[in-house]
């Protein structure tokens, strides 16, 4: 019997997936650094598409796309910094890595961060990021002012929210995971700030039932609101941390000539490869434990570092590989106010089959923005890390889609790889106006990906 030989790539050819690691697909993969690069590369599209990609981070399929030409961004990383105004221009394969290196010591902040800052700004506006202040400041998107982009005619157009020839299209661009055009610059409003420490307060709550009235009580006193919750907990207890920028008065007086200092790093590596089933109930309910047990039961004016306050995972390099070598799925949900009960239900469900998270995060958004596939709506998101090929893990997410979207709520495209196309149409309503939009920037249909495969986008 003769042996498979394996699998050969071509230079310029990679498997890509997502950030949970399922699904990969084969595209070849062109660095750009110039406007002119990227249209060739519009112009030269063969039958499978083109599609922008930053540095992979959406979860799912949506940074990727089969048979399909690949642009890299990561070289379009220019920055811009208007300090007497704290307007930002960058390139949108600039990460808030490198964005918060070059404004935070220059004293800004940026409007809204993820929780990992290894995400480009174009993956941010693509997918209309949310961070621990939705509920007072918005999504990214909120605070765009223009974008620069290459359609699919190959024209570099200026998109403006304010401009009524453009306002449409910068909308549909905001939120439409690449599938507009590709982005090659963007400008938006830094926040000030005096120091590059977090002011945070943390209180423990014994059940979920604590850790939504809290919230809801006291969110509107703080910028930076997030509950950690327990998910192998019967109760649903929880840890919420609030915060804002400490300014220098805050801060003792030692650190105050290095107030604005910020160089984090990551301290681990996870190793190359671990086995399946490391993660558990077992494993996961022992960490979830010793997480709680740590946390203050009330503690004020604690002063935390902006990576320790923002971005803990990225202490530790690829740590998206302890789930093993079968990846994970994060399941984010949004319900408005009145289903609330969704997210204690959904926490049961999981727990049903025995699915593990130690990485369970319960948020408030505020008001939704004017772009018609932006995922914050006005509520309560849940968002649950969980290993991909749990027995009944598939048939229990397919339920909670059900119960989600009767509650009025949907899910998040940046993290989904496994809703159906009837569930997305269903839970975002103005799809088909996004559509007609797209048809417009993109008339021969050159922006593709496989989520918009999936989904039928």
């Amino acid at each position: 019997m003769s042996q498979q030989s394996p699998l050969r790539l071509a230079d310029d050819e990679q498997l890509l997936t997502g950030w949970g690691r399922t699904s990969p697909s084969l595209a070849k993969v062109v660095p750009v650094s110039t406007v002119e690069e990227v249209q060739k590369c519009i112009e030269e599209s063969g039958p499978r598409g083109v599609l922008a990609r930053g540095l992979g981070r959406s979860y799912g399929d949506a940074a990727q796309s089969g048979g399909a030409s690949v642009i890299d961004l990561q070289q379009m990383s220019s920055i811009s910094l208007n300090a007497s105004t704290g307007a930002v221009t960058v390139g949108t394969g600039v990460s808030f890595h490198d964005l918060l290196l070059a404004t935070v010591p220059a004293g800004f902040f940026v409007p809204v961060s993820p929780g990992t800052r290894m995400v480009t700004i174009g993956g941010a506006i693509a997918a209309d990021v949310h961070g621990k202040n939705h509920h007072v400041e918005g999504s990214f998107g909120n605070h765009v002012q223009e974008i620069k982009l290459v359609n699919g005619l190959g024209e570099l157009r200026a998109l403006n929210p304010d401009d009524a020839q453009s306002e449409e299209q910068f909308w549909a661009t905001v939120g439409g995971m690449g599938l507009t055009g590709v982005m090659t610059e963007a400008t938006f409003k830094m926040i000030p700030i005096s120091s590059s420490l977090i002011s945070v307060d943390t209180e423990r709550c014994a059940d979920l039932d604590e850790v939504m009235a809290r919230m809801i009580e006291s969110d509107s006193q703080y910028r930076y609101s997030v509950a950690w919750i327990d998910s192998l907990s019967a109760s649903g207890r929880g840890v919420i941390t609030r915060g804002d920028h400490a300014t220098r008065e805050q801060l003792p007086e030692d650190k105050r000539a290095t107030a604005l200092a910020y160089g984090p790093k990551a301290l681990a590596k996870t190793p190359g490869f671990i086995p399946s089933g490391l993660l558990n109930k077992f494993t996961v309910r022992a960490f979830n434990e010793a997480w709680y047990r740590k946390a203050p039961k009330h503690e004020q004016g604690a002063l935390q570092p902006i990576s320790e306050f923002f971005h803990p995972l990225d202490f530790v390099a690829d740590w998206n590989r302890v789930y093993g070598p079968a990846g994970f799925v994060q399941y984010q949900f949004v319900v408005p106010d009145e289903a609330s009960e969704v997210v204690g239900a959904a926490l049961r469900k999981l727990q049903s089959v025995g699915a593990p998270s130690f990485l369970t995060v319960l948020k408030r958004f505020g008001t939704a923005n004017p772009a018609p596939l932006s995922f914050p709506q006005a509520g309560w998101t849940l968002a649950a890390d969980v290993p991909a090929g749990i027995p009944g893990l598939a048939a229990a997410l397919d339920e909670l889609d059900e119960l989600v979207a009767n509650a009025g709520g949907r899910l998040y495209l940046a993290k989904d790889s496994r809703q159906s196309p009837e569930m997305f149409a269903s839970t975002y309503p103005r799809l088909k106006q996004w559509q007609r939009t797209r048809d417009q920037m993109d008339p021969k249909g050159i922006f593709k990906s496989d989520l918009a495969r999936r989904l039928s986008l």
